[in-house]
């Protein structure tokens, strides 16, 4: 599948693996935040309840009184959970012991920017403006989650923070490893894309990652790259 980028190719060679490129780019979207006592925890639904079972987690750490389980459907949910994303994030939290009132669904979330600002009015309708707030993310949307609440929750003090999974242990039989890699390219090139188009903060890409990201698409790994 050919793609064309508007940024500069320089190929990496081919003295790194695939798994090396791959670690490079996982690494860099770690943030490695210390968490601290905050006033909401914020579950950024997707495909992996592993994210839900990490928010629980950190709940039950009693660093936060509240949970926000925020997503409806997105492209790689679709077909795979029998209701929403939030909904199946709170029922694999409360599974783990966290009190069903202490959980507040956002169910309309499609996207990253979506879960911040739904969640955000949802907490608002209920009287709750908080100053500190912890987001729970896969590991390889870290960046971007806090890249995105900074754009979209302006004022927010955010840790990050996700299941303590590393990448060669992260892909499973739902999630095989070259999907896992698609999906991190992805993410990576929306680092620069969206904050373009205004959808989150600037973050630099340096540049063995940038050449680590390059050598993937040449590689082949486009299916989940902006296009437009």
């Amino acid at each position: 599948l050919a793609w064309s980028s508007p940024y500069n190719h320089s190929s990496m060679g081919c003295a790194l693996t695939t798994d090396d490129l791959a670690r490079l780019l996982w690494n860099y979207m770690l943030l490695r935040h210390e968490l601290v006592e905050s006033d909401v925890i914020l579950a950024l639904g997707s495909h992996d309840t592993r994210v839900a079972e990490h928010a629980a987690d950190v709940f039950l750490r009693g660093l936060a009184p509240v949970l926000v389980c925020s997503g409806n459907v997105g492209r790689l949910t679709s077909g795979r959970f029998q209701s929403s994303e939030a909904e199946t994030f709170a029922e694999v939290a409360v599974a783990k012991g966290v009190p069903p009132e202490a959980i507040l669904l956002d169910t309309r979330s499609t996207n990253t920017g979506e879960n911040i600002m739904f969640s955000r009015e949802l907490l608002a309708s209920r009287g709750i403006h908080p100053r500190r707030a912890i987001l729970v993310q896969k590991p390889y949307m870290e960046r971007r989650a806090y890249a995105t609440a900074m754009c979209r929750w302006p004022g927010l003090d955010v840790r990050v923070t996700s299941p303590p999974i590393s990448f060669d242990n992260y892909p499973t039989g739902d999630l095989p490893k070259d999907l896992v890699i698609s999906v991190v390219v992805g993410d990576v090139q929306r680092m620069r894309v969206y904050a373009e188009r205004g959808f989150q903060i600037p973050q630099t890409v340096p540049d063995d990652v940038w050449l680590a990201w390059q050598e993937l698409v040449r590689r082949g790994y486009t299916s989940n790259l902006v296009r437009n």
